[in-house]
């Protein structure tokens, strides 16, 4: 079995992974992110995997992400690139790269994943967000792993929230979801508070899987240093006194009106802006997109990168981050305790705006709806999270990112279920 993985200066290598490589020390991990657009998928990936990897602990990533090979991997983790998938309509997709028709595209995904996990023989698989897999293309590898290699243990990592709960039940209901999640999965992993919000309830997950559902906590990051921001601050001509305010969009296929609506905000107060910014449009924008924002943008001395592989640094060096709240990008916000402005999308699904609301409910960020922003209701709310920038740092202090200790809880749980030879 061939793995595709990263070497230093983003050039392939392969390497040959046979069963016999894994001693009866080495603990095995397969994670499944099918990546159909954004970076949130693979950069929760690469965070969980980073955490859980010791010297003993292969973990290998399955991923459609295009851009996989841009972040540097760790040792003991690496991926096999599947082709990648983009979403044309809520149950639609078509071939990211290649021009072949979908059906085909899913069948090689579907053959490489089952193949990997044949040859890799998991002791722990865990499947991001969709209980399947895209279209179900890891459905016969779940069904394999519970024939073939029952010992395996099968976790499905949901992010707090999905959509709507009717549009999940429904969803789930179509799909028989909630009878294969009693049959293929022996956990479910929600990486969120039940008290900010509650899963079981809003998608009506049966009570016989309640007892399988372990609630971890939001996802924290690497938390910056002092020294490290200075650093990141100066290397970007950014002042002690000067505020300075990141504009990111996550993968930016569907943020190109959120950064319209700031730079518009520009155009109404022109001489009036006490800050600095930098946009990171995301290297899913349109290249002719990004181009013109980047025009526009130079009249203001506004800096436009369409992609940072340690985003994380900037967040920190932020006194106020403007998103679109997105879980990923909001587990960065908390972890690097920036106060945030969100403007959430409303479609195709409504899950920004859920998180959004019951984030601000807690005090640890502010929000205008889509449908709302307007120059002057965005300048107002920069203003206002920036004068009570204290208020928020010290909410999101006390907030518990216990998202990566608990995982690592289960981990330990399920390698001493492991035989001792």
């Amino acid at each position: 079995m061939l793995i595709l993985g990263q070497a230093p200066g983003l050039t392939s290598r392969v390497e040959l992974i046979m069963p016999s490589t894994q001693t009866p020390q080495t603990f095995n991990i397969l994670m499944y992110s099918h990546d159909t657009y954004g970076l949130g998928h693979i950069r929760r990936t690469m965070a969980i995997a980073s955490h859980l990897r010791d010297k003993n602990t292969n973990i290998l990533i399955l991923t459609g992400s295009p851009i996989a090979g841009r972040f540097s991997f760790p040792q003991q983790v690496d991926f096999v690139r599947i082709p990648g998938m983009i979403k044309k309509t809520n149950d639609e997709y078509q071939s990211l790269s290649i021009r072949i028709d979908p059906e085909q595209a899913l069948s090689i995904r579907t053959n490489i994943i089952q193949a990997t996990a044949k040859t890799f023989r998991p002791n722990l698989f865990i499947v991001d967000k969709e209980p399947l897999g895209l279209k179900r293309e890891v459905l016969s590898t779940l069904e394999w792993l519970k024939e073939h290699n029952p010992s395996t243990r099968c976790i499905l990592g949901l992010r707090d929230i999905l959509d709507e709960s009717t549009v999940i039940q429904a969803d789930w209901k179509a799909k028989n979801v909630y009878s294969y999640l009693e049959k293929l999965y022996d956990e479910i992993w929600i990486y969120g508070n039940r008290e900010i919000y509650d899963p079981i309830k809003m998608y009506a997950i049966p009570r016989s899987l309640h007892k399988r559902i372990k609630f971890t906590g939001y996802i924290p990051r690497i938390q910056l240093g002092l020294q490290k921001i200075k650093s990141v601050r100066r290397r970007h001509r950014i002042l002690d006194d000067d505020k300075f305010i990141l504009v990111t969009t996550g993968g930016g296929g569907d943020g190109a009106e959120v950064l319209e609506h700031y730079l518009a905000m520009h155009d109404y107060y022109p001489t009036s802006l006490p800050f600095k910014s930098i946009i990171i449009t995301g290297p899913f924008m349109a290249k002719k997109k990004r181009e013109k924002l980047r025009k526009r943008a130079s009249s203001f001395g506004i800096k436009i990168l369409p992609f940072h592989p340690r985003l994380e640094e900037l967040i920190a060096a932020a006194d106020l981050v403007i998103s679109m709240g997105g879980y990923n990008t909001i587990c960065e916000i908390l972890t690097q305790q920036t106060p945030s402005l969100i403007i959430p999308r409303q479609t195709p699904r409504k899950e920004q705006l859920i998180r959004a609301e019951r984030l601000k409910d807690k005090g640890l960020l502010d929000f205008i709806p889509w449908t709302k922003v307007t120059p002057q209701i965005f300048r107002e709310k920069i203003v206002s999270v920036l004068n009570n920038r204290k208020q928020y740092t010290d909410t999101i202090a006390a907030f518990d990112l216990s998202g990566l200790d608990i995982m690592m809880e289960r981990l330990n749980h399920f390698k001493n279920e492991q035989p001792v030879d």
